[in-house]
């Protein structure tokens, strides 16, 4: 039994180290494939968490008529949002509250005592702030909020906060193609390289079939070594994600521009990205050698 197990890694080891300059030819390219399917990762989860925070930042801001300032009217208005496909949460802000905020915004203390006065007869409305589950249905949900009786003004930030969002939306689903076209690329690479082995022990293989050895016997062999080759490869672009965004990280105080677009801490993201990229690497090079193998046994039945 364990030599079952151990005769295919053998002759896969040396099947690489025999062919090394074919191998280390496709491993480059992998390594080449791999540094931008990992660097096109991390950006593309990283813009997934600033999506997030980006939706969860805009919210939509509706006020009451003052007509409708009553606690069973707000009620009502309050439970007619909260029914809205795609409503989150809804939470009130009385006019005091709304008072207070637009005060405190004033960093001059003059400007402060100014509006001070109006605090008796204030002209701010009672106040619902909406946040939404899906940033892209913003528009849609304010325009549905507008049609409820009792509700006087409806901000969201225009569509430049919708835009925003869908390009960031556009951005992942971009970058996700991008590293599925580079995979299949290193697929067809790796194929090309084993196809070479394969042809240059032709003999060998002829021998083994004509002796009985069934296909899983002498594909096997090649499998592993296009694995390694994928394995290999995965080095440098490991330590490259690893040690790359922790110094990133480290120089940008962990995140772009403000607070709203932080980036995700390095562990444990870190060893989730670096496994991923070396199953990644694993299943590429055993799809290539899988398929060249098995493209070459049944054309020489």
């Amino acid at each position: 039994m364990i030599s079952r197990i151990w005769r295919p890694i053998r002759d896969g080891f040396k099947g690489f180290v025999r062919h090394g300059a074919m191998a280390l030819s496709s491993s480059v390219a992998v390594t080449i494939t791999l540094i931008i399917i990992g660097i096109f990762g991390v950006f593309m989860t990283n813009v997934g968490r600033f999506t997030e925070g980006l939706e969860q930042s805009v919210q939509i801001s509706v006020k009451v008529d003052y007509d409708y300032e009553a606690a069973s009217e707000e009620d009502r208005i309050s439970l007619a949002i909260a029914a809205i496909p795609g409503v989150h949460t809804v939470t009130y802000s009385s006019k005091a509250d709304e008072f207070e905020y637009y005060i405190n915004s004033f960093n001059d203390e003059k400007m402060k005592e100014a509006y001070a006065p109006f605090r008796d007869d204030n002209p701010m409305h009672d106040a619902f702030y909406v946040e939404v589950s899906d940033g892209t249905q913003l528009e849609n949900i304010a325009a549905q909020i507008e049609q409820i009786e009792g509700v006087e003004e409806v901000n969201f930030g225009g569509l430049s906060a919708v835009k925003m969002v869908a390009a960031m939306r556009s951005i992942r689903l971009g970058g996700t193609a991008l590293a599925l076209a580079l995979s299949l690329l290193a697929i067809f690479l790796i194929q090309n390289t084993i196809k070479l082995t394969i042809m240059a022990r032709a003999d060998e293989i002829a021998i083994m079939r004509n002796v009985g050895a069934r296909n899983g016997y002498i594909r096997s062999p090649f499998v592993i070594e296009g694995m390694i080759i994928g394995i290999v490869g995965a080095l440098i672009p490991i330590a490259l994600i690893f040690f790359g965004y922790q110094y990133i990280y480290k120089i940008t105080g962990g995140y772009v521009i403000s607070r709203m677009f932080s980036l995700i801490e390095p562990f444990p993201y870190l060893w989730q990205v670096c496994g991923a990229l070396l199953a990644i690497s694993i299943l590429v090079g055993l799809i290539g050698s899988f398929l060249s193998v098995s493209k070459y046994l049944r054309w020489k039945r």
